[in-house]
């Protein structure tokens, strides 16, 4: 059945004020010093005309895994992408990052000392401070949390942390937020440390965060960074067999509490995962129940963040359509349905931060991994950040299927508001009445599966010169205008 909506142009019930980063991104620091990551799906298995051969148990993930080299983030291309994106908050973290050694005076000689896993050189940090700099970022990071790191099975030390954050400050890119450790409530199948549990976790912590408060005031201390919590009997934001420790039962051993309250959402586990549980189908992607996921967990992670950490703000630190490097389809346009709806209704739900999983690094990256060149729903968020307000209202439309409507105030400043109009229908059109005359940039594409999307009918390709293309929006006149099936609408009045 046809959905129909009213678009105000005033008069809407304000529900807050957001923070101007929402949309920010991860670069992982196995993307930085060279090392582990998923393979590439192959054009076939992304197209779905060619199955892809899960993993019995998660311990089959590592022979889906490849080696790749450091990403040349001095590459024009990839900084003139980042660069048009906005301000940002960037993340170098990632599994990786737990295991990493900061070696810049080059005393190692390349030998990676006992207990770490890799060396991160005082070469490819400068690579991501230069980087941070040309892009109009902020820095957040994870520091290592390993066997290298517990001394005879001693409680963590800092000395490792001191190296990273004093080097930072003195290059003149400070860090500015900063995780203790990645993911750390599915250290059961990593321990950092023999007999390694949640009162080890909780001393290390806070340590962690007297540390940076004593010495670097200026840091915000972002945590516990969780995966994989348990809501009403089911995983949100990565349902698998995962050997998780609920986020309740880290913080109940942690005396110091953060700033900001962080955690990670995946809607489910990729392709990879199949086998191991949480998966979602490519024909399920467009579903309530998928769209559902990421609102789920900002409702219940909410919840926990007023426990713990009330009144802050909660960052998701890591996102994106799956976990275990994306699905078969999470290149493809029809990721867009999913990250628009998770934007939009996570800033009617709090206030922060979503960064997105990854900038350039498996079929998740919002850049392709060997061309540099975006893919669709890089262009989601390239739009949304030029046309997006960090207001929030109420858009008086109740959220269903072919109709999820969010309403900001308008980036320009101009009187107004921009609506977020997705049609997460796929046989059904949405039809928007407008009181009046509106810009609108249609985002669909040929099929759901395409590697292209469209705008405003167009398919958005770089100028001669590699100059980024010129965006114009469609003039529709008051009255009734169309959204088609599996498209988002931005609607500025």
């Amino acid at each position: 059945m046809r959905s129909t909506i009213q678009v105000q142009k005033d008069g809407l019930k304000k529900i807050r004020t957001i923070d101007e980063r929402l949309v920010s991104y991860n670069i992982e620091m196995t993307e930085v010093t060279g090392g582990t990551f998923w393979k590439a799906y192959t054009p076939e298995q992304i197209a779905g005309t060619e199955p892809f051969p899960a993993a019995d148990n998660f311990s089959e993930m590592t022979k889906m895994m490849q080696e790749y080299p450091p990403v040349d983030l001095y590459e024009e291309k990839i900084r003139k992408f980042a660069k048009a994106l906005g301000p940002v908050y960037i993340r170098v973290s990632g599994s990786w990052a737990t295991d990493t050694y900061y070696d810049f005076d080059g005393h190692t000689g390349g030998v990676v000392p006992k207990g770490y896993k890799s060396i991160l050189t005082k070469e490819q940090w400068d690579g991501v401070l230069d980087f941070v700099k040309e892009v109009d970022a902020k820095l957040l990071i994870s520091v290592s949390n390993c066997k290298g790191d517990h001394k005879n099975g001693k409680p963590w030390t800092p000395e490792q942390a001191k190296v990273i954050f004093d080097y930072s400050k003195e290059y003149g890119v400070p860090i500015l937020a900063a995780e203790f450790m990645n993911e750390p409530n599915v250290f059961p199948m990593n321990p950092p440390a023999e007999n390694y549990g949640v009162e080890a976790f909780g001393q290390d912590q806070d340590t962690f965060f007297c540390f940076i408060r004593e010495n670097y005031p200026e840091v915000k201390l972002v945590g516990p960074c969780s995966c994989a919590d348990t809501f009403d009997g089911e995983k949100c934001a990565a349902k698998s067999a995962l050997q998780s420790v609920p986020t309740e039962e880290l913080l109940d051993h942690c005396k110091v509490r953060g700033d900001i309250f962080s955690y990670h959402c995946y809607a489910g586990l990729s392709d990879r995962g199949a086998a191991i549980g949480g998966h979602w189908d490519a024909e399920d992607a467009l579903s309530e129940a998928y769209l559902n996921v990421a609102a789920k967990a900002a409702e219940n992670y909410g919840k926990i963040r007023d426990r713990y950490y009330p009144g802050a703000p909660m960052w998701v630190t890591e996102s994106a359509d799956a976990g275990l490097g994306g699905n078969t389809w999470g290149s493809t346009y029809m990721d867009v349905i999913r990250y628009a709806d998770e934007l939009g209704r996570f800033a009617t739900i709090t206030d922060g931060i979503i960064f997105h999983n990854t900038l350039a690094s498996s079929d998740y990256g919002l850049l392709d991994y060997t061309t540099h060149l975006p893919r669709p729903i890089y262009w989601l968020i390239f739009l949304w950040n030029r046309l997006v307000g960090t207001e929030v209202f109420d858009s008086a439309e109740e959220i269903r299927e072919g109709s999820h409507i969010y309403a900001h105030s308008r980036k320009d400043g101009n009187p107004g508001y921009t609506y977020i109009c997705i049609n997460n229908s796929k046989t059904e059109k949405l039809t928007a009445v407008l009181p009046a005359n509106a810009e609108m940039y249609l985002l669909d594409a040929e099929t759901l599966r395409c590697g292209e999307i469209r705008i405003n009918g167009m398919v958005p390709k770089l100028t001669s010169d590699g100059s980024m293309p010129e965006l114009q929006p469609k003039t529709v006149k008051q009255g009734n205008v169309e959204i088609p099936p599996a498209s988002v609408a931005f609607l500025v009045i």
